[in-house]
């Protein structure tokens, strides 16, 4: 069944462009290219490209590993966006009828800042950590506003990679640390805005773009507020503070050395809660070359509730073939 919003209008032709160690090589590809998926995520974890072309002459040649490709994608009638560079780490062929598959992970996280190491942060701010990790691997540090000021006592980055070390950090200041065009990222999670607070301007989906949806909401009366206790060295004992309202709390095992560290922790956890009361996925019939992570989506046409909700992007999928583009996204409640 075709969408309502599809219905009498001429049919649009999905257009692609693939670099591949700075050649153009999708001309060649045509007629060929049975299934190309662009899965675009959030966070330190890496975008993934998936490609699969036809080798019915066997006249493709299998490409390196290491290989750089790049990647724009749209409809021929309102021209391309670029998606961004990713390095090949797998191929396959297989037959018969013969394919080849060339799987990619984007580029930015392919070194994915390895090597553990030791090390104590003292006294410093979260735009001084975050600052230093990128000099180390040549990235431009990009900082949310509103966590560049935060202040730690005292940390450990103990036979841990630099990754792992922020990926701690994201979870522990409810932030979201990623990679993307050179820059490394540290800024809020689920606040619709840049590294600088700029909000990302909003879209609006109505059902009647989508072939399906799914929207699961969770008991969000299961806990109230979060509980987090603290070291307070002048009493003796261990203190508590709350995020939210004690009716029915979650109670955070660790004990934090400061009051400061106890009331970020709660704040982040109870954010985190409040955006995982409901999600919701959408299958789009056309795909949507201009959606990214993070992005502010209104739904209409949905049931009451839905609607009524403010929606935020958390991955992003674009399916293409020759002759067809599609997508789907998936969405979380926007942090208050």
């Amino acid at each position: 069944m075709i969408p309502t919003a599809y219905q009498g209008r001429p049919a649009r032709r999905p257009s692609y462009r693939l670099t591949l160690a700075g050649q153009v090589i999708s001309p060649e590809l045509e007629g060929r290219l049975m299934r190309l998926r662009l899965t675009d995520r959030r966070g330190l974890e890496a975008d993934q490209l998936d490609i699969t072309l036809a080798d019915h002459d066997g006249r493709l040649a299998l490409p390196r590993h290491g290989a750089e490709l790049t990647l724009a994608l749209g409809w021929a009638e309102q021209g391309l966006v670029e998606r961004g560079t990713f390095i090949v780490d797998e191929v396959e062929h297989a037959g018969a009828p013969d394919a080849l598959t060339i799987r990619a992970r984007s580029a930015d996280m392919r070194q994915r800042l390895p090597g553990k190491r030791s090390q104590s942060w003292h006294e410093l701010t979260l735009a001084d950590i975050v600052t230093t990790i990128a000099g180390r691997h040549g990235l431009e540090p990009a900082i949310g506003a509103t966590l560049q000021g935060v202040y730690l006592e005292h940390i450990d980055q103990t036979d841990e990679s630099d990754l792992h070390f922020l990926t701690r950090l994201a979870e522990q200041f409810d932030a979201i640390a990623t990679i993307k065009a050179g820059n490394l990222l540290f800024m809020p999670a689920g606040q619709a805005a840049t590294a600088s607070g700029q909000p990302i301007p909003p879209v609006t989906l109505s059902r009647n773009v989508g072939d399906s949806h799914r929207y699961v909401e969770a008991d969000r009366e299961a806990f109230t507020g979060v509980l987090a206790y603290w070291h307070d060295p002048d009493a003796a004992e261990r203190a508590e503070v709350i995020a939210g309202s004690d009716e029915n709390l979650k109670r955070l095992r660790h004990t934090y050395a400061t009051r400061d560290d106890a009331v970020t922790a709660a704040k982040s956890e109870w954010q985190r809660l409040q955006r995982g009361g409901a999600e919701c996925s959408l299958t789009l019939a056309e795909g949507r070359p201009d959606l990214y992570p993070e992005t502010p989506v209104r739904l209409q046409g949905f049931k009451a509730e839905i609607d009524a909700r403010p929606w935020l992007i958390t991955e992003v999928t674009h399916e293409l073939t020759d002759t067809a583009y599609t997508g789907g996204i998936t969405l979380e409640i926007q942090g208050s």
